[in-house]
């Protein structure tokens, strides 16, 4: 820590402090030191995001210089232009493919999870707990195990190097299921009750009553999904060969390896292929926080 602002944090916990001895208030001095630490916590976490955008601006004698300065001397926004067009097939068609197959997994997932999330908070059937566990279960497996098995289905069905390979493998998740189905747990069933009453089905219930109600939790299970498979990058890199056939991430990868001396590229590359699903979850906190918070409520 420089010195400068040593000094400034310690007058600062002084000034608190004594305002709390004034006014007799223990938890301020407590509440104060509490915001502190957090800062302090935002700070480091935010100091690599912060070091990856400021570095995309430099020049290469800059980006390499040592000491390392922390404000470019020249905002060069052709480091952008330049990362942009230098792989082969072109960043843009690495995002198609990225936003292609997470739309597609990300709707599968929505469906999937939906109608099994319902069936195991909502109807009865003989062995459904035993069902639920065993479900639960296969989240022990680790997704390394399953990578070989999947290589070899999908390259006998000749779908290695096409869209059903990104997109196929990840239309359930049982994470997803889990999350909706604690959020069904807490609607009240006296809805199911006035449904009934009113002619409604299962089905119409679903999609008409359980649907609306979850936005949250479905808003959290989209961002989820999204989120992992905007930043896969170990199954797109063993079932695509072409460069075509690309994710975002795989491409990032293999644009590294081929710049690595460009540093200032590189940064200015990894900067527009986080900041899109940055900016998703950022406008979708709200319903992020407060989908996980009602799933962990019982009715």
């Amino acid at each position: 820590m420089k010195p400068a602002l040593a000094i400034v944090v310690v007058l600062y916990l002084a000034a608190v402090a004594a305002y709390a001895i004034a006014r007799q208030q223990r938890g301020v001095w407590l509440a104060q030191l509490k915001y502190l630490l957090l800062t302090a916590g935002a700070v480091i976490m935010i100091m690599p995001f912060y070091w990856m955008l400021i570095t995309s601006f430099k020049d290469f004698a800059e980006a390499m210089a040592y000491p390392p300065s922390w404000w470019p001397r020249e905002i060069l926004w052709r480091n952008y232009i330049e990362a942009w067009q230098k792989p082969d097939a072109g960043f843009g068609r690495y995002y198609w493919v990225s936003i292609s197959t997470m739309a597609m997994s990300t709707t599968g997932v929505l469906f999937t999870s939906i109608l099994a999330a319902y069936a195991f908070a909502r109807m009865n059937f003989v062995g459904k707990g035993l069902f639920f566990y065993i479900v639960l279960a296969t989240l022990m497996v680790p997704a390394e195990v399953l990578l070989i098995p999947k290589y070899i289905i999908l390259s006998s069905l000749g779908w290695l190097d096409t869209y059903k390979a990104l997109t196929v493998p990840f239309l359930a998740s049982v994470f997803s299921i889990f999350l909706m189905r604690q959020f069904f747990m807490t609607i009240p069933g006296d809805l199911w009750d006035a449904a009934q009453i009113d002619g409604a089905g299962r089905w119409r219930f679903l999609w008409l009553v359980i649907v609306p109600l979850s936005k949250p939790v479905l808003i959290t299970t989209g961002i989820f999904n999204a989120i992992a498979s905007w930043n896969s990058l170990l199954w797109p890199l063993v079932a695509t060969s072409r460069a075509e056939m690309r994710t975002l991430m795989v491409g990032l990868q293999v644009f590294s390896n081929e710049s690595s001396g460009e540093f200032q590229l590189l940064m200015a590359a990894s900067t527009f292929c986080v900041l899109p699903i940055v900016i998703v979850f950022f406008l979708a906190q709200r319903f992020f926080i407060e989908g996980i918070a009602r799933s962990g409520l019982k009715s």
